[in-house]
């Protein structure tokens, strides 16, 4: 069998991905070099973005794949490299697509990203819960999806996206990780050492939001979700800020004090002038054996909040879902796989699967962006 040729060596590096980037490794300029013997042995030359690239024997077992599969291969060489900074500063303006350094894509009129911030009124809601699985399902509708934790002081979607490596920094630019679920994540808890707690004030927490938000690469985004803090604090005030398009998602549990507490949370967006998208409900009963329902928390919560906000912004705000109290919903939090991955007929999946499956089919608006029409004056 004759040697492959080189334009079909090239044709099956470019079904390779960067895993980090999620870019064909050859548009990304990462294949340096490519050659064959009359043996149909091949050795190619891979550049990785930095020195310990942690995604390096990724790269290496997936282009040793690709290449494996040409006909008349009898072996593969990966051979790795390092970018000069000429070639990472190229690569970052190739990846930027010549936007300003510092520049936020999500909050460019044009920008074709759906960001929802999703907010609760307290603690212990359940609210990074209900963020990571909705991300995970939006995943598996076959949305490109990012997470930012921007919930600083509490700091958790790290661990329950099971997310264990660190982001790859390609001089100022930041490649954040990849989960399972295919969701590219970014969070203080990759930048802090242990679990120390981060002791911020303001003007911190808002260079920390621009930075995830700017400095992150983050690709072509369908949705974008921020877990924020509880309350109306300094993020909440940030976020409205830095992405005057973001929408907001409301968590409550069923119970009055809950409800009451979410209401403050939501009604934010009278002054920030952001969208409402909804209400969700969590813990709102637990599922017997027999069949039936234990409302352990009380019921109507998550109703009393949406008709409630209905009424404060003059527009309707849909109660999007209620999420039952299920162990497999803490189990996956706790062991890094998204209850929607891990336990997908499971009732608490079944319901913010449906949930996702709401968000998936909403678009945003054309309000703000340019439509590529140019007026022209008639006689």
């Amino acid at each position: 069998m004759p040697a492959p040729s080189t334009e079909a060596l090239q044709a099956a590096l470019a079904t390779v991905d960067d895993p980090e980037i999620r870019k064909p490794i050859t548009e990304l300029g990462m294949v340096e070099a490519v050659d064959v013997d009359d043996a149909g042995r091949v050795r190619v030359t891979v550049l990785l973005t930095v020195p310990g690239c942690p995604m390096k024997d990724t790269i290496t077992r997936d282009v040793t794949a690709a290449v494996a599969a040409v006909a008349g291969v009898t072996g593969v060489d990966v051979q790795l490299g390092v970018m000069s900074d000429e070639q990472r500063s190229g690569l970052r303006q190739q990846l930027r697509g010549g936007a300003p350094e510092k520049e936020i894509p999500f909050a460019r009129p044009d920008s074709l990203t759906t960001v929802y911030a999703v907010a609760s009124g307290k603690g212990g809601v359940g609210k990074s819960s209900v963020t990571v699985n909705l991300a995970a399902a939006l995943a598996e509708e076959g949305l490109r999806v990012g997470v930012v934790d921007a919930d600083i002081y509490g700091f958790s979607v790290p661990r329950m996206m099971g997310v264990t490596q660190p982001p790859t920094q390609v001089d100022d630019m930041i490649l954040p990780p990849v989960t399972e679920a295919g969701v590219k994540v970014i969070s203080i808890g990759m930048f802090v050492p242990g679990n120390q707690p981060v002791v911020w004030r303001g003007p911190m927490l808002h260079r920390a939001m621009q930075q995830f938000l700017g400095d992150v690469y983050w690709g072509d985004l369908d949705v974008l979700l921020l877990d924020l803090p509880p309350g109306t604090g300094d993020i909440a005030i940030t976020v409205a800020q830095l992405l005057p398009g973001s929408e907001l998602i409301v968590v409550t549990t069923p119970q009055q004090a809950a409800a009451e507490v979410a209401e403050r949370a939501g009604a934010i967006s009278l002054q920030t002038h952001q969208r409402l998208v909804g209400v969700i409900e969590n813990m709102s009963w637990l599922e017997l054996p027999d069949g039936s329902r234990q409302e352990i928390f009380g019921s109507g919560g998550g109703r009393a909040v949406a008709d409630s906000l209905s009424r404060s912004i003059g527009a309707e705000v849909p109660l999007l879902g209620q999420i039952p109290l299920d162990v497999t919903l803490r189990e996956g939090g706790d062991n890094g796989r998204p209850v929607v991955v891990s336990s997908p007929d499971s009732p608490a999946a079944t319901a913010l699967r449906g949930i996702a499956r709401q968000l998936a089919r909403r678009g945003r608006g054309l309000a703000g962006r340019k439509l590529g029409i140019t007026p022209t004056l008639s006689r």
